[in-house]
C-alpha cells in the first residue's frame, strides 16, 4: 500500500502522556520533511474513525496502555486500517509482565525469578515474607507494575523500609504489580527492525537503575556501544530475535536485558512501541550505524506487515 497520508497518534491518557507527546511530535515533523502529508492526533479525545481515509496510514507513538497494551491495535485491524508495530496479539502479551515473563519461560528464554501480586493496597508484608523465599539470598529485588512504561513505579528494594517507601510513594497501587530478582551487571537494550537487530546498547547510569530520571532528565546517562566479543553478540541477537519469533512481534520494537557477571542475558522486558524522542534509545542506535532519524521513520512506515 502506498502511504498517501500519516496520521501521528499521541498523547494518551496513561502516565507516560508526557513522553508520549514528545515522541509523536518529532515523528509528525519527521513525516513532513520526508513528504508525506501529516497529521497530529491527540489520542483519545481527538480521534474519530470518520476521520481515517483510504490509504492512510496511522503512526502508533502512544506510550503505555493506549498504545501498548493491543486494545488500540485490534480495533485498527478490525476496521482494516493499517498502522506501525506489531500486531495486537504480541502486544497483549508482552504488555502484562507476568504473562510475557510465563511465556519467556515457556519456551526456555531466560528471564529474571519474579513473584505476581493482585495489587500493593493492604500489602503489609516484609521481607522476612516466604513469598520472598524465591529471590533468597539476595541483596535486593526490584517492585515493578504489571502493566507500564518509563519506569512508573519501579523501585529497588534492600530493606523494609525500602518496602514501605515504595508502597507509599507509587503513582498508582490498585493494580498488578511483580517483585523480580536483581541481575546487577550490565543493563542493554537491542532494538529490532523490521526483523533485525540494530546495534546493541548499554545503558550507564549514576541513578540507582535506569529509573524515570535516568531516562528523561539525568543528563549524565550515557548511552554506549555494547562492547562484547561477537560470539556474545550472536547470542545476544539470537534470544532477541527469538523472543521477537516467539511472540510474533513485527516492524519496530525494542528488547531490554541485563547480563551478569558470568555474562548470562536475560530478558527483562519488549517495548512494542519505543521511545521517538531525541535522546530515545531506538534512534540513537540507528543513528550509530548510518540510520538518520528520518530514515528511520522512513523504514517504520514502509515496513511490510
Amino acid at each position: 500500500m502506498a502511504v498517501k497520508k500519516v496520521i501521528v497518534l499521541y498523547g494518551g491518557e496513561s502516565s507516560e502522556r508526557s513522553i508520549s507527546l514528545e515522541s509523536g511530535k518529532y515523528v509528525f515533523q519527521s513525516a513532513k520533511d520526508l513528504g508525506y502529508e501529516a497529521e497530529l492526533i491527540d489520542y483519545p479525545s481527538e480521534f474519530s474513525i470518520d476521520k481515517i481515509l483510504e490509504n492512510d496510514f496511522i503512526f502508533i507513538a502512544l506510550h503505555g496502555h493506549d498504545g501498548e497494551s493491543g486494545d488500540l491495535q485490534q480495533f485498527l485491524e478490525q476496521n482494516k486500517i493499517p498502522y506501525s508495530g506489531s500486531g495486537y496479539k504480541a502486544c497483549k502479551n508482552t504488555w502484562n509482565k507476568n504473562t510475557f515473563k510465563k511465556i519467556l519461560r515457556e519456551n526456555k528464554i531466560p528471564t529474571p525469578n519474579w513473584i505476581s501480586i493482585p495489587s500493593l493496597d493492604e500489602y503489609n508484608s516484609d521481607l522476612d515474607n516466604p513469598i520472598f523465599d524465591e529471590f533468597r539470598p539476595f541483596n535486593e529485588i526490584f517492585l515493578k507494575p504489571a502493566e507500564d512504561g518509563s519506569s512508573i513505579d519501579v523501585f529497588k528494594i534492600s530493606t523494609n523500609d525500602d518496602l514501605k517507601k515504595a508502597i507509599t510513594n507509587c503513582f498508582n497501587s490498585k493494580r498488578q504489580f511483580i517483585f523480580e530478582e536483581s541481575i546487577d551487571f550490565k543493563e542493554l537494550t537491542v532494538p529490532i527492525l523490521n526483523g533485525k537487530c540494530l546495534p546493541p546498547v548499554e545503558i550507564v547510569t549514576n541513578e540507582s537503575f535506569y529509573n524515570f530520571n535516568a531516562k528523561y532528565v539525568n543528563e549524565d546517562t550515557q548511552l554506549n556501544e555494547c562492547m562484547i566479543s561477537d560470539k556474545k553478540k550472536a547470542e545476544l541477537e539470537q534470544i532477541c530475535l527469538k523472543t521477537l519469533d516467539i511472540f510474533k512481534a513485527r516492524g519496530w520494537l525494542r528488547v531490554d536485558l541485563m547480563q551478569d557477571n558470568n555474562e548470562n542475558f536475560y530478558v527483562l522486558e519488549v517495548n512494542t512501541v519505543p521511545g521517538m524522542t531525541s535522546h530515545s534509545l531506538f534512534p540513537k542506535s540507528a543513528e550509530s550505524i548510518g540510520i538518520s532519524y528520518d530514515e528511520l521513520v522512513n523504514r517504520i512506515l514502509n515496513a511490510k506487515n
